[in-house]
């Protein structure tokens, strides 16, 4: 599927795969910024796309930084509809304890191109009942980790 790219800033990168068998494509930062401890930043990529309609591009963190750093996208995942054409800023937000450094080029998120389905909704005066019923959270169950 082709989708085409609008370079906004004079920094920004075409959004790239890493590998043939990659699901998510790798955003770019195109600014420095620092993120405090527990602080967010919203990161400019630089870049704005134009899709078809019945698709979007889905935001999600990169394990990497989330591992090593505790980096996430605040909003995961984030959404870019088929009709927004600004430019894709990526909302971070540091878990980790020590500050972290975003510099211009560095791969800050993934974004995955994904279909919709849209959904006629009917109002009912009555739902179906189920086995689970109304039970909410954790209403099935929780599973711990041995630690050992």
């Amino acid at each position: 599927m082709n989708v085409k790219i609008k370079l906004v800033q004079p920094d920004a990168k075409v959004p790239l795969y890493a590998s043939s068998g990659a699901s998510g494509f790798d955003l770019y930062a195109c600014e420095d910024a620092y993120i405090e401890s527990k602080g967010m930043a919203l990161i400019n990529t630089g870049i704005a796309i134009e899709l078809t309609e019945g698709y979007e591009v889905q935001v999600r963190p990169r394990s990497g930084l989330a591992l090593k750093h505790g980096i996430f996208v605040l909003n995961t995942p984030g959404t870019v509809d088929s009709d927004y054409r600004g430019e894709i800023k990526v909302l971070l937000a540091n878990f980790g304890s020590e500050g972290f450094k975003v510099t211009k080029g560095d791969r800050i998120a993934q974004g995955i191109l994904a279909p919709i389905l849209k959904a006629n909704f009917i109002e009912v005066k009555v739902l179906q009942d189920s086995t689970r019923g109304a039970k909410g959270f954790g209403s099935s169950g929780v599973s711990t980790i041995n630690k050992d």
